[in-house]
């Protein structure tokens, strides 16, 4: 990793963390209202195995997982109404978050909610369910601290990890669109807004 600016850091090629980039506590007003009309729920992988991560979206296409596989979709299977419409403070961040790693013209037409809680976590993973690979993905955090770890374009390998902590953006795109990369399991903890909880709000562009 190197300091590219003060408080931007280059992960590795295509990959940027900006540091305490998001005002969370405007942001949590937003996805309050974004989880009244969708409220969080625990979906399966498509062996059937719960996710240990509780989800939700916003935006016009929204992320699901079940017996099916991973895919998008425009309506939300637990309401059978659209998903709701990305706020507009959601889609700005997002826009210059992107704009500010390096990527021009992002916009992000799905933002998946995950809701992690002390002791879960995200195994190694690709983002490959979008359509669209020239497009970033731009990661926000909102509370507790979490370490991210991505390791490159095969599942296995050396890591590199990254503190993430309330308000970090990690965008990723280019050669680090396609890595693997996940969440080491959540340690006991608690922030002063957001209480024992963290929200990662994770902006596509998946048509």
């Amino acid at each position: 990793m190197k300091d590219l600016f003060p408080g931007v850091v280059e992960v590795c090629p295509g990959m940027v963390l900006l540091n305490d980039f998001a005002d969370t506590a405007e942001l949590a007003t937003e996805l309050e209202r974004v989880l009244a009309a969708a409220p969080l729920r625990q979906m399966q992988t498509s062996r059937g195995f719960p996710m240990s991560v509780r989800t939700s979206n916003c935006g016009q296409l929204g992320w699901i997982s079940d017996r099916q596989g991973y895919r998008y979709t425009a309506i939300d299977p637990v309401t059978g109404k659209p998903w709701p419409a990305m706020p507009s403070m959601f889609q700005t961040l997002a826009e210059q978050a992107a704009l500010a790693a390096g990527f021009d013209h992002f916009k992000p037409d799905a933002c998946l909610i995950n809701y992690y809680l002390p002791g879960t976590q995200m195994g190694a993973h690709q983002d490959r369910d979008e359509m669209d690979f020239t497009a970033p993905i731009v990661s926000v955090s909102m509370g507790i601290d979490a370490r991210f770890f991505v390791i490159g374009p095969e599942r296995q390998g050396p890591s590199t990890a990254v503190d993430l902590r309330d308000g970090d953006v990690l965008v990723f795109g280019g050669p680090a669109r396609r890595f693997y990369h996940g969440v080491r399991r959540l340690k006991a903890s608690e922030h002063p807004r957001h209480g024992a909880v963290r929200w990662n709000l994770t902006f596509r562009k998946a048509r």
